[in-house]
């Protein structure tokens, strides 16, 4: 062979070239580096972990309540609240997943419940938006949590760990499902500028490769502001040319994962820089679309709310796995939802900021045929207790793991049910007790997924984002 056959060329007999040997000696090799390794990893996670059943859905929509709304205020309707208000709760009331002592008194709700839809779902008055979608819906009223606290349980939400250093769950369905669209990133926050309590580990891949962490989408400022490049073109070309030749360098000594990771990340930045600007501008939505998001309303919370609401359902409809759109806090506390005082006023405005554009997405989604391929999840971590220490015109609700609800909707779940049941006080679940691993095994499941052999090795051993729980909660599926 001649000398002047490049050694990556790799001529008839000569050895194969390992990836860093190829890496080393190509000039502009980077993004099929990076396509080649995206390749091995789908295949690695599509073939050896998808359930045989065949999938249902193949996206996920997360709205994240944090702070944990009442369900005894919202789906879980108990009259006999009301009928024993005042009255000490007795140590028989008494759970160690909640906040709770004999001494504390029945709190009844302020709202009032009624029967929706043809299913007749209970829906309180919190919710006139929801209230009309309620035969979509597939409400858990017994869901159990482990430990009354916020950061605990938005990590036992997020990533089926209390612990932290897990990936979340978003990275899971990245990892589980492969890559959607290639100028797109699998998982998305729609950020309305709030981190809860757990921090940024609530939306981290941890051990997974690092394609799989959210790419975090915040609702204010012009053209996604966080996205779009500070610099002008050709400097950005610039600064990319040095990063690629530091790469190039550092690709010699450093080991091929850290570099694959490297490489990715830099290429998936540059790619959102073109794709997410087009996807995030909703003004060529028709005038009715725009309005049944609520973006013309008077409340700046709820437009920017709805908004993000909106560019959910055009991430889905592009490719992207799975997106979670968080709440803004209105108020001076740790979580949005977490009204351990004016329980009346704070999830009156939680309320109204976030209904219209959840039951806008439902609508939305079901109109343009993409609900029964997308899960949509509504959940905050926790619920709150029916009593208080006392009644007085600021009273609230506190912690309570011990029984609460949240909601499904679409790709495959059975419509306008109630699930599982609390107490007649809504103190605990006594009916179908369910855990946020079923809740994630199942999901999963929809996708496709099988939630016990959806592992990655770390650690010396094959870690799930259910570990040894969860269980199929096959009576919610259609």
């Amino acid at each position: 062979m001649s000398g002047n056959v490049p050694i990556w060329a790799n001529p008839f007999g000569c050895p194969p070239l390992t990836r860093r040997q190829w890496l080393r000696e190509a000039s502009n090799g980077f993004g099929l580096l990076a396509l080649s390794a995206l390749l091995a990893e789908e295949s690695r996670a599509g073939s050896a972990d998808a359930s045989t059943a065949a999938p249902r859905a193949k996206s996920v929509i997360f709205f994240f309540m944090d702070g944990g709304p009442s369900h005894v205020d919202t789906f879980d309707p108990k009259p006999e609240l009301a009928k024993r208000q005042g009255q000490k709760i007795g140590q028989s009331a008494v759970s160690t997943r909640s906040q709770s002592t004999p001494d504390r008194v029945w709190l009844g709700s302020p709202w009032q419940f009624k029967q929706q839809g043809q299913s007749g779902l209970w829906v309180s008055d919190l919710f006139p938006h929801l209230a009309r979608v309620a035969d979509e819906l597939c409400v858990i009223r017994s869901m159990v949590g482990q430990q009354p606290l916020h950061g605990q349980q938005n990590l036992l939400l997020h990533t089926g760990r209390v612990t932290g250093m897990a990936p979340s769950f978003g990275s899971w369905v990245s990892y589980g499902l492969g890559k959607g669209r290639e100028n797109l990133p699998n998982y998305v926050v729609l950020n309305n500028d709030w981190i809860p309590n757990g921090g940024f580990e609530n939306f981290s891949s941890a051990f997974l490769p690092a394609f799989h962490a959210a790419t975090m989408l915040r609702a204010k400022g012009i053209a996604m502001d966080n996205i779009a490049p500070a610099d002008p073109s050709a400097l950005q070309q610039r600064k990319l040319a040095l990063i690629r030749e530091q790469d190039q360098v550092f690709a010699a000594t450093a080991k091929e994962e850290t570099i694959d990771g490297a490489i990715r990340n830099y290429e998936t930045a540059f790619r959102l820089q073109r794709e997410i600007p087009d996807l995030a501008d909703v003004s060529r939505e028709s005038e009715a679309t725009r309005t049944l998001y609520g973006l013309d309303s008077p409340n700046e919370y709820k437009r920017y709310y709805g908004l993000q609401c909106l560019r959910a359902r055009r991430l889905v409809e592009s490719g992207v796995r799975f997106v979670e759109v968080t709440c803004p806090l209105t108020h001076p506390n740790n979580s949005p939802w977490d009204q351990h005082s004016n329980l009346k006023k704070y999830h009156e405005e939680n309320s109204l900021i976030t209904d219209q554009g959840v039951a806008a997405l439902i609508q939305d989604l079901k109109q343009r045929g993409l609900l029964d391929s997308t899960v949509v999840l509504w959940a905050g971590e926790m619920g709150r207790t029916p009593h208080t220490p006392k009644i007085t015109d600021e009273v609230g609700r506190d912690h309570h793991v011990n029984g609460y609800s949240i909601f499904i909707a679409g790709g495959g779940f059975k419509r306008g049910l109630a699930f599982g049941s609390t107490d007649e006080f809504g103190n605990a679940a006594v009916e179908r007790p369910t855990a946020i691993h079923d809740v994630h095994a199942t999901i999963l499941h929809q996708l496709g997924l099988d939630h016990r052999r959806l592992t990655f090795r770390f650690g010396g051993r094959d870690v799930s984002l259910t570990d040894i729980h969860g269980e199929l909660i096959r009576d919610i599926l259609a």
